[in-house]
This record gives C-alpha cells, sequence and structure tokens, in this order.
C-alpha cells in the first residue's frame, strides 16, 4: 500500500528547507507526496520554479498571487486583516484567530480538506489548524513541525497579540497531532513543558552531505567571513561583528553577507565600518541547493544570533549546519542553544559573549594570528558534517516517525 502524504506551509517551498527535505525523504521512501503552500513574495517564487522542476511530489499554491490569481490574493488579504482587526478589539477566537495568523491560513484549511491522505503534515504555525481540520475529516493521522518557539517568536511579551494568538491556537490544536518535532532539543524541551504529552522529536536542520566539499589547505591570506539570512537586517548581530571588525583595524578580514538587502542597510552597514568599503560584501539570495557550494569559499560562518526574543535563544538555526557541510569554522553568540551545542563540539569554532564586542574581538584575533588552529578547526567542521550532523542520519529520525504514526 502506498501511503498519501500531504505538507502544508503558509510560506513557500524555496523559504523552507525543512518540509523540502521532509518532502524529499518521503518521496524517496515510496510515499505518495503532495505540498500544498502560499505565496511569499517575488524572489522565493523565481527560485520555487526552479527548486520544483526535478521534483518526485507535486505542489499545489493556494491563497492566490498578486500577477496571476489577483482576485483570491485580494480577498486573501482582506479576511487577513479584517480577522486582525477583529482579533484585537475582541482578543482570539476560533476560525478568526487561524486567518489572523496567516494570509493563506483559511485557503490551507479548504484545500487540505479536498485532499484524502493517510498523514497530513504542517510547517509553520498558519498550517497548524489547517492539517489538524483535513486529519480530523478523514480519518487520518497528522503531525505538526514546531521549527520556532512560536509564542515567543516575534516578542516575549506576554500581553501582546501576537503571544496570545498564538497560545490560542497552539491551547487548542497541537496536543491534537499525532506528532510533534521541533528544531532544537531546548524548543522541543519548551513545548514538553507547556504540553506535557506531546513529547516532541527533536530533528535538526542539518542538511544532505556535499561530497563536493573538499578539505581545504592551510590558508595564509585573506580571511573571509561569512553570514546568511533571507534578509539582511539590523538587530541580527552584525553590527557586534562589524565592530569587532574595526577593533582589530585589520585589511586581511573580509565580511560577506548573503540575502535581501536594500540600499539603507547596505550604506548603515558599510558607514560603521571604519577600516573602508572593501571590508563588506553584499551578495544576493541564491538557491537553497546553491547554498553549500558558495559556502565552502570562506573560512568562517558567523552564527550571531540574538537571545531576544525567547526563541532565537533556543533555536538552532540553518546557518551552523551549513558551515559544518561547507567546512567552515564557527563563531557563535552564546544563546542557550548554540552554546550546549558547541559545548558538545568544541572543536569546531568558538562561542563568544553577546553584547561583549571585545569577546568577539579577541575570538577573531585567535584565528587571524594562527592560520593553523583556523585549518584544523575547518576540518573538525567538515569530519562532523560529513559523520554525523547530516540529513542523512536525520531522515532516518523522521522516517521512522512518520512510519511508526502510520502504523
Amino acid at each position: 500500500m502506498k501511503y498519501k502524504v500531504l505538507l502544508l506551509t503558509s510560506g513557500q517551498p524555496s523559504l523552507n528547507p525543512r518540509l523540502v527535505k521532509e518532502a524529499d525523504a518521503l518521496s524517496d521512501a515510496g510515499y505518495d507526496v503532495t505540498v500544498l503552500y502560499v505565496y511569499w513574495n517575488d524572489w522565493a517564487t523565481k527560485f520555487d520554479a526552479l527548486l520544483l522542476q526535478n521534483k518526485k511530489w507535486k505542489a499545489i499554491r493556494v491563497g492566490g498571487d498578486p500577477y496571476q490569481q489577483k482576485t483570491t490574493y485580494f480577498f486573501s488579504r482582506l479576511i487577513h486583516k479584517i480577522s486582525r482587526s477583529v482579533i484585537q478589539k475582541t482578543g482570539p477566537v476560533n476560525m478568526l484567530s487561524q486567518t489572523a495568523i496567516s494570509r493563506g491560513a483559511y485557503f490551507l484549511t479548504r484545500e487540505a480538506k479536498n485532499h484524502k491522505a493517510d498523514l497530513y503534515i504542517g510547517h509553520n504555525l498558519g498550517a497548524l489548524a489547517a492539517v489538524i481540520k483535513a486529519a480530523e475529516k478523514h480519518h487520518a493521522k497528522s503531525g505538526f513541525d514546531t521549527e520556532d518557539f512560536h509564542r515567543q517568536e516575534v516578542s516575549d511579551d506576554k500581553n501582546s497579540l501576537h503571544f496570545k494568538n498564538v497560545k490560542y491556537l497552539e491551547d487548542k490544536y497541537l496536543s491534537k497531532a499525532d506528532y510533534v518535532t521541533s528544531a532544537s532539543p531546548q524548543i522541543a524541551n519548551a513545548y514538553e513543558r507547556l504540553y506535557p504529552g506531546i513529547k516532541p522529536v527533536s530533528i535538526l536542520n542539518v542538511f544532505p552531505q556535499d561530497t563536493s566539499v573538499k578539505e581545504r589547505g592551510v590558508n595564509n591570506g585573506i580571511i573571509k567571513l561569512f553570514w546568511f539570512s533571507q534578509t539582511i537586517g539590523t538587530n541580527r548581530g552584525l553590527e557586534e561583528v562589524i565592530e569587532a571588525l574595526n577593533r582589530l583595524d585589520s585589511d586581511n578580514i573580509e565580511l560577506h553577507l548573503l540575502g535581501n538587502s536594500n540600499e539603507s542597510i547596505k550604506q548603515l552597514f558599510l558607514n560603521k565600518a571604519r577600516t573602508g568599503k572593501q571590508q563588506i560584501f553584499f551578495h544576493e539570495p541564491i538557491l537553497a541547493d546553491d547554498l553549500i557550494s558558495f559556502a565552502s569559499q570562506f573560512d568562517i560562518g558567523l552564527a550571531s544570533e540574538n537571545s531576544t526574543p525567547y526563541n532565537r535563544d533556543i533555536c538552532l538555526t540553518n546557518k551552523i549546519f551549513t558551515y559544518l557541510q561547507a567546512g567552515l569554522t564557527i563563531i557563535a553568540s552564546d544563546t542557550t542553544a548554540q552554546k550546549a551545542f558547541l559545548n558538545e563540539y568544541p572543536g569546531i569554532g568558538k562561542v563568544y559573549q553577546k553584547n561583549d564586542i571585545q569577546s568577539l574581538t579577541n575570538i577573531l584575533s585567535v584565528y587571524q594570528a594562527d592560520s593553523e588552529l583556523l585549518h584544523n578547526t575547518c576540518a573538525a567542521s567538515l569530519k562532523l558534517g560529513r559523520e554525523k550532523m547530516n540529513w542523512e542520519n536525520e531522515n532516518k529520525k523522521f522516517l521512522s516517525l512518520v512510519e511508526k504514526t502510520l502504523n
């Protein structure tokens, strides 16, 4: 019997590598897989077109878009706006809480109910209610991925509308899922404390092994730092990185940033760099499949996360695991999750104290002065990615969970 699995996200495939990895893994394991997703932005749409060309699974976009399905898109935005306006006055309430959390939530629910599947898996909070409702309609199983600690993803203010609305949705639906996964042990623990019955399984944000990346030689030249995200902006720890480089006052270290950015952000960061504009380089977004290869040209990967809101303190982003596959030395801020990870694997890099620029400066100085140490740390990082921290290993945990849920 070929099981049918429906995966849902309130974003786009190219913005959700966890969903893509799960869809690929399920397809390769013989499941009949369909993905429902929602338009988010233009550049992701461009990458979706490339990403979806050679996939075994089917992808269906719902909720309209500004170009081809303008009417549906207009009504989806209107529903979202009205829902937010109402619950600001009334507080969280039934269907309005769902449509207030995501523009595409109503359309995901409607479409999911039209697909009879054996398992419904939700990614992103806008898909939570949809997978539960569809599974209940078809007497099927459901799973939900808590990549983030959603109620404190935006703010730590427990009186905020976001916190109250997310809490309402999680209280109502999360315990109904047949399984829950989390992107870090700390997020899993946080949800288990809230809902002792769900026992989330930690599935790390690792990537498939990239055997094209080779161990590098000793670098006696320019040291290249690398950071990436969907968007380059403030409050990501980059200001501290630039100030640390200013204190080093060296012309043999470069900072490379990859992601969407506007001219004002570029100018802001360039102005902060006292040693000249050549110190910072900006790169446009690339396909997720090309990220590890692109990253492998650099020496040090930066994971400069802040600790607020609370989600940032307990998440393990895909940065660290990208750097491992690319064979980069990792310099990470001392968030709870990152500190625990680097304490477990100390050979792959160092942790600096957030908001302590001298702490970061000192670490950069160590690697700047000792090219052999930098080389050995890069090699240890690549080795850990090859042997343990990869999707080939984590994938087994995920497929085992799915099989157990269905059987």
